[in-house]
């Protein structure tokens, strides 16, 4: 499942904290009725021609709709789906009249045009999140079989997928074609110098698409790709705290590093993504180079965390006047940090996954606490979008 608000957690949190801790009981909004009552709201309001939320206004919390080609627009779908692994696993969450599957299909179709005609560049792994969500239904995705170190794809191919299979394989060869391997990146922002090569640490999050295309069609050229990303991301985005580049701009004839800056500010939700592509990358190659990288920009993560629990729109913000919280990196960390206390279950490090598990659940505890607004859209409140430009506490559909 690759939605990373509440509805997800409410899965993850509790099989890693189970196994790793005995159970710590997470915050009881993250299974409150109240989830799948607003989720089944906004997946009724499906118009033709489609549109997504993307975030709310700041007053009311009323989702703010966008056409199909954005970024964001397979979160919304994705969240459907989690809401269908959320049913089958706590059965008193079912709220009358979903049919979780049904809806996530029908608000994915939207989206099937961004296969062939889309302006979101790098971020057709965003989109893909729904259709790699399809593939699981029907165990048409991959699964990995481990014999010793050896990692052995089995491939899967159900007629029931063949649209979901079409649609990943296309998402996964568009990211793939803005690969260079002069730079050893997909480039994620055009630029109009084409020697210019902008990657962001949030591509990271992308790569889940080539690793999806190569189980499906044996084409490992995909895995490279993903692996030479990561590595160039490794050494040149994360910095010797642990902490993260926004943007390293290379240039694209010689593949030299131009310079290492930011874009939006700190934005810690950048930050965030690095902690759960890096342990995704672990999980899909077992390199141990990105198990130590998740666990360095954790650390970084957990050791600037204030206090209070509430995460705020950047660490390194001036305290005055008073930096906005910012819940939806708040989620976005919570998920990789899962991800990295599933990862250290997976070597028997039970010590590692507890102190993750036990970390989130305080992340979880003080930031659902702050913006959990029962009379919004959206789950939480205080997400920020784009603080320079005073897109701020508002919900967002990626991490509410």
């Amino acid at each position: 499942m690759l939605a990373f608000g509440l509805v997800t957690l409410a899965l993850s949190v509790g099989g890693v904290s189970s196994a790793a801790t005995g159970f710590v009981s997470p915050p009881a909004e993250l299974f409150s009725p109240l989830v799948g009552q607003k989720v089944l709201k906004t997946a009724q309001s499906l118009t033709n021609p489609p549109q997504y939320p993307q975030y709310t206004d700041r007053d009311e919390g009323n989702w703010i709709w966008f056409v199909p080609d954005q970024w964001t627009a397979g979160f919304f779908p994705a969240t459907l789906y989690a809401m269908h692994e959320r049913t089958k696993l706590c059965g008193t969450q079912t709220v009358s009249g979903s049919h979780w599957l049904e809806l996530g299909r029908a608000w994915s179709t939207g989206e099937i045009p961004s296969e062939t005609h889309t302006g979101v560049g790098h971020d057709v792994g965003f989109l893909s999140y729904p259709f790699m969500d399809e593939l699981k239904v029907y165990a048409c995705y991959f699964c990995f079989c481990r014999v010793w170190e050896d990692e052995v794809h089995v491939r899967f191919r159900n007629p029931k997928n063949e649209t979901a299979i079409q649609a990943v394989n296309a998402f996964a060869n568009h990211l793939a074609g803005r690969f260079s391997p002069i730079v050893g990146c997909t480039r994620s922002w055009d630029s109009a110098d084409p020697t210019d090569f902008q990657v962001i640490i949030d591509n990271m999050m992308n790569l889940e698409v080539l690793f999806a295309s190569e189980a499906l069609t044996g084409n490992h050229t995909l895995r490279d790709i993903a692996i030479s990303h990561a590595d160039k991301t490794m050494v040149n985005h994360i910095r010797a705290d642990g902490g993260s580049f926004h943007v390293v701009d290379y240039n694209s004839t010689t593949g030299a590093v131009i310079r290492q800056r930011t874009s939006q500010g700190y934005a810690d939700n950048r930050h965030a993504w690095g902690i759960y592509g890096f342990a995704n990358m672990y999980k899909h190659t077992r390199k141990v180079d990105y198990l130590q990288t998740a666990r360095k920009m954790a650390k970084y993560w957990i050791t600037n965390t204030p206090s209070d629990g509430i995460i705020p729109w950047d660490f390194n913000a001036p305290l005055v006047p008073p930096r906005p919280a910012d819940s939806s990196a708040a989620m976005i960390a919570a998920n990789g940090l899962l991800l990295l206390a599933d990862q250290e279950l997976s070597i028997l490090n039970v010590t590692g996954a507890a102190y993750y598990t036990a970390e989130v659940i305080k992340m979880l505890d003080a930031n659902t606490k702050l913006a959990w607004r029962p009379a919004w859209q959206s789950l939480l409140a205080n997400g920020t979008v784009n603080n320079p430009q005073h897109n701020n506490l508002t919900g967002i559909v990626y991490g509410s």
